[in-house]
């Protein structure tokens, strides 16, 4: 198999990842695709920097064994932790995500913006040192969002209890102009439709939601092109891995219309 046909790897902490992997499929329907999902270790982040860093090269040590010809961390709390060391255990691309602080900042709405992350993504160097260079710290209300994911790994997007979590973590800032709420966490774009709507009810102003995702996407095929790696086609294949339930992911895809194959972790 010649390199350029060679899969594009994805992880995630769990089923996070596969709101940016279906993204890729849409975008970039030359490529063929691995997914891991470490839903056995599921949430990253509440952990430690040294298990997360830890199971994040777990994660792309089992891609890279794939075959794989880039590594995407689809996960901010891997990337917080592990992108460094990633980067200079392989001679693949690793491609990144990071919280959308920055096309939040300069969307031109006034109001405050809300980042939401897990507790590690914004406790992490990472997240604090883009604030610092953005330059937008006193406009944003960083939202740790402990328990969230767990609420979302079992796929069913519509459980009452995501809208009811949500509106207990709203309450303390209701009331207040928000003119952004960023996704830092790849899980929380499954509910980004839900996140908006209640945010419009507790909140004023002309909030727009700002994912990470796209960005990701478009860097992945930006250097996929440049490094002569981009697969003309056919692709379209799509194969799963987990370290749990498989079959949650499976559901997840053909729910966005994208059949997967599985494999055993």
């Amino acid at each position: 198999m010649e390199k350029r046909e060679r899969p594009v790897g994805f992880f995630d902490s769990g089923v996070g990842g596969l709101s940016v992997l279906c993204h890729a499929v849409q975008e970039m329907p030359g490529e063929n695709f691995v997914y891991y999902g470490d839903s056995a270790h599921a949430p990253y982040g509440t952990k430690s920097e040294e298990e997360i860093k830890e199971l994040s090269l777990q994660c792309g040590e089992f891609l890279f064994q794939k075959g794989v010809k880039a590594i995407v961390m689809a996960c901010n709390t891997a990337t917080s932790a592990a992108v460094i060391r990633m980067r200079e255990k392989y001679r693949i691309p690793v491609i990144s995500i990071e919280p959308a602080v920055k096309p939040a900042s300069l969307c031109g709405n006034s109001g405050k913006i809300i980042v939401m992350a897990t507790p590690a993504t914004i406790a992490g160097p990472r997240y604090q040192g883009l604030v610092d260079r953005v330059g937008c710290r006193e406009r944003l209300i960083d939202l740790p969002c402990g328990g969230l994911v767990e609420l979302l790994e079992g796929g069913d997007f519509e459980n009452p209890a995501i809208a009811k979590y949500l509106r207990e973590k709203f309450a303390g800032i209701a009331g207040q102009e928000i003119g952004a709420i960023v996704m830092g966490c790849t899980h929380y774009s499954f509910v980004s439709g839900t996140i908006y709507r209640i945010a419009r009810e507790m909140f004023s102003g002309e909030c727009r939601i700002f994912d990470g995702m796209y960005g990701m996407v478009r860097q992945l095929k930006k250097i996929l092109r440049e490094e002569g790696l981009d697969n003309p086609g056919p692709g379209g294949k799509v194969r799963v891995y987990s370290s749990s339930d498989g079959e949650v992911y499976r559901r997840i895809l053909q729910a966005h219309g994208i059949e997967a194959e599985l494999g055993e972790a």
